[in-house]
């Protein structure tokens, strides 16, 4: 095929190059980059997409634009839980450590499953999930709860079967980041993180899931920002070591599918070694799908710098040969050589049984950590409800307006509740306003977001503790939070805020079903690795 006169030299590496764009319409940056640069991916964000509907139409327009012969990768991170791009008119599928409590390959593969065909009929045909990162860092900044958990025995199987749930649907699979992020302290989407292990140690815990995933037949693997001195001694990432990516994924792992990059504008490969010399760098590695998610002028650098590398010898025609070989090889499992198209909207399982199987799976999740004799509520007193928001978005901590919160379930169950809402950074006067406010309220529920790096969420913990009321705390991110407060008397561990997660919850706390989650992290030695409060 790379005989073809159609593969110029210029197709081949836009095969490549994976972008972004800002819009819910195909913007004239994005049409050009299709048309006239002939990238082989795009990638959607939550700036993209307002509702399924319309996620179709704009799926249809950019193959539109692409023609025919070889249709685009479109990609997402929707990686259920916390991470989604898109919500509205969608299954919002447990998340990945909601699946570790929940301990159970099946509903990894079945929720992967059901996300993928519901992703496929929007014509999203590539997925940024699952993550394989082993996350035994209670401080990682970024990954956190989109891991399986804290073993990688449990991480590798978890992750393998959501990652041919997903090809079963039709959706590229894409597990990540490689070699690992979980134990990193940094977020690479702002720093350079380094993991300093010696190799014994991450060939046993981060290599293993991706050594599980490999084997199973993962279409796509993503690279980490990171830095391994015990793989490359030279203070690159992993995403520009040729020792990483060529001799340890290629040839020690035999890998043999697509290697994509994170993204580079993040600040690991931008502030450090720039976007355009990044690509290139990223390349001469052994990547074979570069992504540049936001500005169009770092995708046309890249471009640029790609085709002048190749032009002036630095980078070898038949490295490009060897990349575009596999990703047409991908494109071509996924059927998009040739035809094809968006599938037919009927083309999807009904949505009520995903919304059964999500609420089934968040049901196993949850996690009783702690019991002080609180539970069930008294539906014959009044609840006092405490909800952390989101206000500010970023890669990972997403707004979305939400009115599935615990108070909706507890009031479907009969209770009476007031609810108030606080930032996540929450301010003192915020903490001051709700202490007074929940006077006289001898039920208390409050949930907690990521309380260690959110000082007032603490202290208004501790306060309402010392009133000797009936206060229940329950994380709905980060188990850790405890850790902020280990003397509290109730504590359950969510992992997540969305409306399956909240309705299992209000039964939990309403006595309606038991907490069978097990934790998937050690929160502490008191609560290791595996613990329940219920057995």
């Amino acid at each position: 095929m790379m005989a073809d006169h159609y593969w110029t030299l210029k197709r081949k590496i836009g095969q490549m190059v994976m972008c972004g764009f800002h819009g819910t319409e195909p913007s004239d940056d994005i049409a050009r980059l299709i048309r006239d640069e002939h990238i082989g991916g795009v990638i959607y964000f939550r700036r993209n997409l307002r509702d399924a509907a319309q996620a179709r139409r704009l799926s249809t327009q950019l193959q539109q634009l692409a023609g025919g012969k070889v249709q685009l990768l479109i990609a997402i991170d929707q990686e259920g839980g916390m991470v989604n791009r898109i919500d509205n008119g969608v299954t919002i599928m447990p998340g990945a450590m909601a699946l570790g409590a929940a301990r159970n390959a099946a509903f990894a593969r079945q929720t992967a499953c059901a996300a993928g065909e519901e992703l496929k009929r929007l014509g999203i045909n590539m997925n940024f999930a699952p993550c394989l990162d082993v996350n035994n860092n209670p401080a990682n900044p970024v990954i956190g709860v989109r891991s399986y958990g804290e073993n990688p025995q449990l991480v590798g199987e978890l992750g393998s079967a959501a990652a041919m749930g997903y090809q079963e649907a039709g959706v590229a699979a894409t597990v990540k980041h490689f070699p690992g992020h979980g134990d990193t302290g940094e977020d690479s989407h702002l720093a350079l993180p380094l993991v300093p292990h010696g190799r014994e140690r991450l060939e046993r815990v981060e290599l293993a899931p991706f050594r599980q995933a490999i084997a199973a037949g993962v279409d796509a693997i993503m690279t980490a920002h990171v830095m391994f001195p015990a793989f490359e001694p030279e203070r690159v990432p992993c995403t520009l070591s040729g020792k990483v990516l060529t001799e340890l994924l290629r040839r020690q792992l035999g890998f043999t599918g697509v290697v994509v990059t994170d993204c580079l504008e993040m600040g690991a490969i931008a502030d450090h070694f720039g976007v355009a010399e990044g690509a290139v760098r990223a390349v001469e590695a052994g990547a074979d799908l570069i992504l540049v998610s936001h500005r169009i002028e770092r995708q046309q650098a890249a471009l640029a710098a790609l085709l002048r590398a190749v032009e002036q010898g630095r980078i070898p025609e038949r490295r490009i040969d060897e990349s575009v070989t596999r990703i047409l090889a991908m494109k071509r499992r996924r059927g998009l050589l040739g035809g094809g198209g968006v599938p037919a909207a009927s083309d999807v399982p009904a949505a009520e049984a995903a919304l059964r199987l999500a609420e089934t799976v968040s049901e196993r999740s949850v996690t009783l950590v702690k019991e002080a004799g609180r539970l069930p509520l008294d539906a014959g007193k009044p609840v006092f409800v405490v909800w952390p928001e989101v206000r500010v978005g970023t890669e990972v901590d997403e707004v979305i307006p939400q009115t599935e919160t615990l108070s909706f379930w507890l009031q479907r169950l009969g209770y009476t509740v007031r609810e108030e809402r606080i930032g996540v950074n929450t301010m003192k006067w915020e903490a001051d306003y709700l202490l007074q406010e929940s006077l006289g309220y001898e039920q208390v529920v409050v949930l907690t977001y990521n309380a260690e790096a959110s000082p007032q969420q603490v202290r208004l913990v501790k306060k309402l503790e010392a009133r000797g009321i009936s206060l229940i705390v329950a994380s709905v991110r980060i188990p850790y939070d405890l850790n902020a407060f280990p003397h509290i008397g109730t504590y359950i561990a969510c992992y997540e805020n969305r409306p399956s997660a909240m309705r299992a919850l209000a039964s939990v706390l309403a006595g309606r079903i038991q907490a069978v989650g097990k934790l998937p992290v050690t929160i502490r030695p008191a609560y290791p690795y595996g613990w329940s409060w219920n057995g």
